[in-house]
């Protein structure tokens, strides 16, 4: 039996058979492509050979591809590991013609490999080809079909429709009919019973999808009409996992060597077996071979996303990894019963496996492994609260004061869903972990409500994210899109093409120019801002101003929020000299910076994201401490020494190979050509992979300061700093501020000695305000023990009172607790107090727990009837609840209200 890596390595080297050339996988996290977060197709590479905005190198090439999906078509996130076949990240084999061989060398090498060289049996394949539409006016794929008889029985080949038979790059873009390669896996007897052919793309867990023949003919017009391309192309994508799976006779991708080696080390590290032969009927196991299936699969999305520079976070595609890393925690925690960090424990088993494949995870396993645990530990805290929150909930008082619905008499006892949504996205809550806690304590969940709640963040997210981006209007479709920045600010140009976008209720103008000096946003660097001015009045006049220019795919676009007068006329392309020279000055500086911390602290550091622009310059890094001050002035001083020594910063352009031989620094998650710009600042001190603008030599810099260092994820470290103006700027405030507070402490000799005595006496004084504070709130104690009221078997005290701060208040109120009981006849005992602090009213309510019982909770007091009266707000404990408000005139009405709830 073939392992997986020979059957990848099979693909790869049929393909060079056929004059293909093989290119390595493009990173997972997509750059410069505002429609996509990650590669969710083995086409996004090549986007730009399609859009014609680019010159392959190659009219044909091969590669296996790391792709992340988690939404779409049979992609939601919490169906993965249910099933046996879809997976978070995958790797998709293909092949590609770029203006080359078309539809009958491509299906004649699809029937070549899978039944010649991999022996697939023929009896068990099914073709679909496009069956054409009527309202798109588009005729059957005949051409697919005519290739396709050379190969297969007629009816083999089936029709298919728009959906499953055309595809569509997105709203817009290249597009064309497909023809795909089903696989029929299910037993002899059971094909015997049904016909294969019925269930092609009927859903069929055995009867699978494996290759798409996408024949890319047409471009998709905002208005819908379709126009044929000026070249055909081919795309076909083959799911490498799917692919094992036929070729080694499971019936699962699980349990093929893909996946089987990391299985069986989560065996090994929880203790428990999986059985893959277990239905949903079996609950408790069923779940179990779900959270091992989860947990294989989720490791590699997570892994490889963060080797390739996407690191957890709140916000877009950080966001995203974190809720697969999350979803994985939660089901070994609540089905494995594993409470401790697993998934970084797969890291080493992971690299091992693919370091042949993708490398860049090996290099940084150590980087990976260390990120993973972090976060898993971060998260089981959170989990930990979020069990306590619901088991909190569930409780029969909860769902009274919700106001559940009765039926027939008795409470529904229901978990409502937004509790149910909040525990999904707040604590990573499975909507089926939320209905397995709920059943086990007689609740239901309302699952409508939180499919209601679910629609609506998901309208939210697509609401934030809406584009209205018209089609291009094209007014020079063979002039080049050239880059002119690196050597003038000023250049004569066209504008070839141009269209309008809305977003966020505000519209712009994106414009393509032949030639251009703006700098797109890339690397860490901003894009460029200036103006095109008309060449009819000499580049001079106010013109149309560049607000921003950006790369999308290989098009560099300027914005801007009007259009020039004669759209067709020459312009001026200018760009702002000195924010330019102040962005260059801190790209610089930014590779001073990773020089010297690689000198500091380790070559373990690596970039991990960088933001430079004319304010500031912003560095992340990997490193696992945080960087003491002693480390800083070293910092600062190897920069800060290589700028006086004014090395000129010389920028080569070299074969990639090259360029790594001679020590640079290349960055994960960053694709780069066979030529490469290279940045070298002293061959001994700083060589890097770089496409910024840069000064000619160190000195331009003039001085460099780190203004903070922070920790913004695990194992990744912050530095914002300024150099040239920038820093000077700095310096100035800073003195500024100095010498501010020498005149404030009538310019003493030693500054900071004036402020540490000042401290000194400060502390003094503090305690001795506290002294007197605690004698009166010891006196004032005894004065309230002896005004205590018995009304219907409960002591209460109620009160105005005048203390300093609202924790002197809460203070009080445990000195009379400590104090109890106030009566011996006492049943229980409420306290309210009340205080004008600074013109805001303060209250703090205290009870005992025999009182709680019966309903008189402290934060349902302070809501209901205190809240009210001070027009604020607050809560606490149901023993002990505070609250604050902006109406201090009504505090004798709190201490009444308070004190009528007892008669």
């Amino acid at each position: 039996m073939m392992t997986s890596a020979e059957i990848r390595n099979t693909f790869l080297d049929f393909f060079i058979s056929k004059g293909h050339v093989i290119v390595p996988s493009a990173p997972i996290v997509i750059k410069n492509d505002p429609t996509l977060l990650f590669t969710n197709a083995g086409m996004n590479q090549f986007k730009d050979y399609f859009l014609g905005n680019k010159k392959p190198a190659h009219t044909r090439v091969a590669d296996t591809q790391k792709c992340l999906r988690v939404s779409g078509k049979h992609n939601d996130l919490e169906e993965v590991g249910v099933d046996t076949y879809h997976h978070t990240m995958f790797e998709m084999l293909g092949n590609w013609s770029f203006g080359d061989y078309f539809k009958k060398e491509a299906i004649a090498w699809s029937w070549e490999l899978l039944t010649g060289v991999y022996k697939l049996d023929k009896d068990r394949l099914y073709v679909t080809i496009f069956e054409g539409d009527a309202k798109e006016n588009l005729a059957k794929d005949e051409e697919a079909f005519t290739e396709w008889k050379k190969w297969i029985s007629e009816d083999r080949i089936l029709l298919g429709n728009k959906k499953d038979n055309f595809w569509e790059m997105g709203d817009t873009g290249p597009c064309g009919p497909c023809s795909e390669i089903h696989v029929d896996c299910r037993s002899d007897e059971e094909r015997k019973l049904v016909d294969g052919k019925t269930l092609v793309n009927a859903g069929h867990p055995q009867v699978i999808e494996i290759w798409n023949n996408v024949f890319m003919e047409f471009n998709r017009l905002k208005d819908g009409t379709l126009q044929p391309l000026p070249a055909k192309h081919v795309d076909t994508g083959m799911g490498f996992e799917r692919l094992v799976r036929v070729i080694q006779g499971k019936h699962s991708n699980y349990d093929t060597d893909v996946f089987t080696g990391t299985i069986a080390e989560v065996e090994k590290i929880t203790g428990k077996k999986y059985d893959a032969s277990v239905s949903p009927s079996t609950e408790g196991s069923w779940r179990e071979a779900v959270a091992f299936r989860v947990i294989a699969d989720h490791i590699r999305a997570i892994a490889f996303t963060i080797a390739d520079g996407q690191l957890p976070s709140n916000t877009g595609a950080g966001y995203v990894i974190r809720r697969i890393l999350r979803r994985a925690v939660r089901y070994y925690y609540s089905y494995l019963d594993f409470k401790q960090p697993l998934l970084f424990q797969l890291i080493p088993l992971l690299a091992k496996q693919f370091e042949n494949v993708f490398p860049e995870l090996n290099k940084q396993a150590d980087f990976v492994t260390k990120v993973v645990k972090e976060e898993e530990e971060a998260f089981l805290r959170t989990l930990g609260k979020g069990i306590e929150r619901i088991n909190a909930r569930i409780t029969f008082k909860e769902v009274l004061a919700e106001g559940k619905e009765f039926h027939k008499g008795e409470v529904q006892k229901i978990i409502p869903g937004k509790l149910a949504f909040e525990l999904y996205d707040t604590f990573g809550f499975p909507l089926d972990l939320t209905k397995l806690i709920a059943s086990e304590n007689g609740f239901t969940v309302d699952e409508s409500g939180f499919n209601m709640e679910m629609q609506q963040q998901k309208n939210r997210s697509r609401a934030a994210g809406v584009i209205d981006t018209e089609d291009w209007i094209v007014l020079d479709e063979h002039s080049p899109n050239e880059f002119v920045g690196y050597d003038t600010l000023e250049v004569k140009a066209k504008i070839t093409r141009y269209r309008k976008v809305k977003a966020k209720g505000k519209e712009l103008y994106q414009l393509v120019l032949n030639a251009t000096p703006f700098y797109a946003e890339s690397g860490g660097q901003v894009g460029d801002t200036g103006v095109l001015s008309p060449l009819s009045t000499g580049g001079e006049g106010p013109g149309v101003r560049v607000i921003d220019t950006k790369k999308e795919n290989n098009l560099i676009i300027h914005f801007a929020e009007t259009l020039p007068a004669d759209i067709e006329g020459e312009v001026v392309a200018k760009v702002d000299l000195s924010k330019r020279q102040k962005t260059a000055v801190h790209h610089t500086a930014t590779h001073l910076l990773h020089a010297a911390l690689r000198k500091v602290l380790g070559t373990h550091v690596a970039q991990k994201g960088s933001l430079v622009n004319e304010e500031h310059l912003r560095f992340d890094f990997s490193h696992f401490a945080k960087v003491s001050d002693e480390e800083i002035a070293a910092i600062e001083k190897i920069v800060n020494e290589k700028i006086r020594e004014n090395i000129p910063v010389i920028i080569k352009e070299l074969p990639k190979n090259e360029a790594v031989a001679l020590g640079a620094m290349a960055l994960f998650g960053e694709k780069y050509g066979d030529i490469v710009r290279t940045v070298i600042i002293d061959p001994n001190y700083s060589i890097e992979l770089c496409g910024g603008t840069h000064v000619g030599a160190t000195g331009e810099l003039g001085f460099f300061k780190i203004k903070h260092e922070t920790a913004v994820a695990a194992g990744v470290r912050r530095i914002e700093a300024v150099s040239g103006k920038a820093a000077e700027e700095m310096i100035f405030e800073q003195f500024e501020i100095v010498r501010g507070i020498r005149e404030s402490l009538k310019n003493p000799k030693d500054i900071l000695r004036s402020i540490e005595n000042i401290s000194a006496e400060n502390n003094e004084l503090r305690k001795k305000i506290e002294s007197l504070e605690t004698k009166q709130l010891a006196a004032l104690k005894d004065t309230l023990l002896a005004k205590a009221e018995h009304i219907n078997g409960i002591d209460f005290i109620g009160a105005i009172v005048e203390v300093s701060n609202a924790d002197a208040l809460k203070k009080l109120c445990f000195d009379l607790k400590n104090s109890l009981p106030f009566t011996k006849a006492a049943q229980g005992y409420l306290v309210v107090l009340a205080a004008n602090i600074e013109g805001k009213a303060n209250v703090a309510v205290m009870l005992d727990e025999a009182l709680a019982a019966k309903g008189f909770e402290a934060p349902k007091i302070i809501k209901e009837h205190i809240a009210p009266l001070i027009k604020g707000g607050g809560g606490g404990q149901k023993t002990l609840a505070t609250a604050g408000g902006q109406d201090a005139g009504n505090l004798d009405k709190v201490v009444d209200k308070v004190k009528s709830l007892l008669k």
